[in-house]
This record gives structure tokens, C-alpha cells and sequence, in this order.
């Protein structure tokens, strides 16, 4: 089945309090009857509006369903469009993930083997830290806090050593596989 949907997200990232446009196009040449593109979300969005060309749509914060009807997709013909606006809630959480999710059902393509397109990205911003360190011994730990180690650097130098002990043992076994071959006039 040539029908695969795509979803672009305009803003990509788009920051809490700002409005987003999702839209999703199927690609492809197939034939299919009672098209379904289903969009979810993991952010809560505001005020969400939703257009189907062709057909209508039922709307959630995190949940647009559009039932396209039937639909041929051809070259050079206009493909199926879904657009899908909202504001991103201003409270959502800095570094949450926000995943967007889009699956395209049909008579065709039953439920479980839906063709599915998605995108996610983490709320920026980070975490508010506080003025005042707590009180009691924990405040000269949190003013002076011990650096971080990162285990980055000593697990590179450990892979790197590990891949030339190979190597080295390796050319030692052909030079040494080539040195018998030569001594038995092979």
C-alpha cells in the first residue's frame, strides 16, 4: 500500500504559551476508502482548531480525529491535508517531552497496520532554582556543590585502547600466519 502520512510542525519546538501549527499530508499513489488520520499529542494545547480538505475532524486538547472519506492519491494531484492549531499550555513543564504523533487508518490499512509518522522534542527552558539554600547542613553542600565527573572522557580513552589492543593483536596473528606461510614455501 503506497499511502504514508507526513507530519510538519511549525514552530518545531514551539515554547509553552506559543501557538503551533501541525499539518499532515498523505504521500503516495494508492486508493483508500474511510481514511482515518488520527493526530495525538502529548502536550496539552489551547484553543485547538482543526481542517480536514477533504473531510471534517473531532477535536481534543491531545486528540484530533479526521475522517477523510475516500481518497485517491495520485501524482501531481493534490494530496489530503490536515491542519491542526493550537497554543501550547504556558504551563507546561521545561524538559518535558513533547511528542506528536499522526497514524493513517483506512479500509486498506486497518487499525493495526496503521502507517504512522510522529516528531517529539523537550519543552526548553529549564527548572527555577532556588534563592535561598535550604537551612542546616545541606546549605554548604548546595552552595558549594562538588563538580559533576563525567565518565565520558575515561570511557572514550578505555574504547580506544581496547580497539588498538585489538588491532595490534590481529596484524600480530597475520604476520605471523604470513611468516609460516613463507617458511613452508606456500
Amino acid at each position: 500500500m503506497d499511502a504514508t502520512p507526513v507530519l510538519t510542525s511549525t514552530p518545531f519546538g514551539a515554547l509553552p504559551g506559543q501557538r503551533v501549527t501541525h499539518t499532515v499530508t498523505i504521500a503516495g499513489t494508492a486508493a483508500l476508502a474511510a481514511a482515518r488520520i488520527t493526530f495525538t499529542t502529548t502536550a496539552d494545547l489551547e484553543a485547538v482548531t482543526a481542517r480536514a480538505e477533504p473531510g471534517w475532524c473531532g477535536v481534543t486538547a491531545r486528540e484530533v480525529v479526521c475522517d477523510l472519506g475516500d481518497v485517491r492519491l495520485a501524482t501531481g494531484s493534490p494530496a489530503p491535508r490536515v491542519t491542526i492549531t493550537g497554543k501550547v499550555r504556558s504551563d507546561a513543564a521545561p524538559g518535558a517531552v513533547v511528542r506528536n504523533l499522526v497514524s493513517l487508518t483506512s479500509e486498506e490499512l486497518p487499525e493495526d497496520e496503521a502507517q504512522i509518522a510522529s516528531n517529539a522534542y523537550l519543552v526548553p527552558g529549564s527548572t527555577p532554582t532556588p534563592i535561598d539554600p535550604p537551612p542546616g547542613p545541606e546549605a554548604a553542600a548546595a552552595a558549594n556543590p562538588t563538580p559533576a565527573r563525567s565518565m565520558r572522557g575515561p570511557t572514550a580513552v578505555a574504547l580506544v585502547a581496547a580497539g588498538v589492543a585489538a588491532a595490534g593483536v590481529l596484524l600480530t596473528r597475520r604476520r605471523l600466519r604470513h611468516r609460516r606461510t613463507r617458511g613452508t614455501g606456500r
